[in-house]
């Protein structure tokens, strides 16, 4: 089986749990932020899965005129096989499928690798915020405009 994406259900918490606290460890989300995020009507969140389980999940904030990027995440056993980038581009399509003119995101700011996955999707960064996820751990503020004709 080849890796399959699809929408996030309740029953996909657990194990995307355990590849939250694996990537994300002292701010990794609780569960219950998960729960939270599955219950709202203008959130996007989808697993991806391969012939283990789920690999990878991702989740966006669609409230036109803009989107944001709330997470994406892939198992560490399952990185360099371009999951990232295919959950960035479903996004990215849910995005502008959902009339967003410009889809935002914060990352950390030492995450050299997801840094580099964004800016080669269009993300420039537009502001930093000190601390952001602990002390000296900044955030950048990334945004990415949709192109009008």
């Amino acid at each position: 089986m080849s890796d399959e994406l699809r929408p996030m259900r309740w029953w996909d918490i657990e194990p995307v749990m355990s590849i939250e606290e694996s990537v994300f460890e002292s701010t990794a989300w609780s569960a219950a932020q998960f729960w939270g995020e599955l219950a709202h009507d203008d959130r996007a969140y989808v697993v991806l899965d391969d012939d283990e389980g789920v690999v990878g999940y991702a989740g966006l904030m669609v409230r036109p005129p803009t989107a944001d990027v709330q997470t994406i995440a892939v198992a560490p056993r399952a990185r360099r096989r371009g999951l990232a980038t295919a959950m960035l581009r479903h996004l990215l399509e849910v995005a502008e499928a959902s009339g967003c003119r410009e889809v935002m995101l914060e990352v950390r700011a030492d995450s050299a690798g997801a840094v580099a996955l964004y800016e080669m999707h269009g993300f420039e960064v537009i502001a930093r915020r000190t601390s952001y996820y602990g002390p000296g751990l900044d955030a950048l503020i990334m945004r990415r405009a949709r192109e009008t004709p």
